[in-house]
């Protein structure tokens, strides 16, 4: 079992018609865009979106992402999915757990890995900037202190 990370959110996500393919189930590809939902709402708790991190001089291209399906998903089927931030002072790594919202069954689990590169001359940074640290070390004083839920 993954330990949890230092911030978690849970999105729920129905599954969408045009997301299954020929086998009545969800297209192996259609998880990387529950992955994405969920990283969104994460980066919005942490109050450093990707409109934020551009605005600050920065992309976030993923570099690596596992999958590890358990279990297919249906139409119309209710998901959790659950992404825990990991990682944060040279990279953002975070951890997902996708779960059926009605029985808690896991589905699939995955990981990202994403690197921060200034936008400015497209350079790789070895570190994340302060930026992002910075917001992340807020969300965690919040939480602790019970500002943020």
């Amino acid at each position: 079992m993954r330990s949890r990370g230092v911030l978690q959110v849970d999105t729920e996500v129905t599954v969408p018609f045009f997301d299954i393919d020929s086998m009545d189930v969800v297209w192996h590809g259609h998880y990387v865009k529950y992955l994405e939902i969920a990283r969104c709402a994460l980066l919005d708790r942490i109050g450093h979106n990707y409109a934020q991190m551009k605005a600050a001089g920065y992309a976030w291209p993923v570099i690596d992402l596992q999958l590890r399906y358990a279990r297919a998903a249906r139409f119309g089927q209710r998901l959790v999915v659950r992404a825990d931030l990991v990682e944060w002072q040279n990279r953002l790594k975070i951890h997902y757990l996708v779960s059926d919202a009605a029985s808690g069954e896991r589905l699939t689990r995955a990981s990202t890995v994403q690197v921060a590169v200034r936008l400015a001359d497209g350079v790789m940074q070895l570190v994340s900037p302060a930026v992002l640290v910075n917001a992340v070390e807020a969300c965690i004083s919040d939480c602790i202190s019970g500002d943020h839920p």
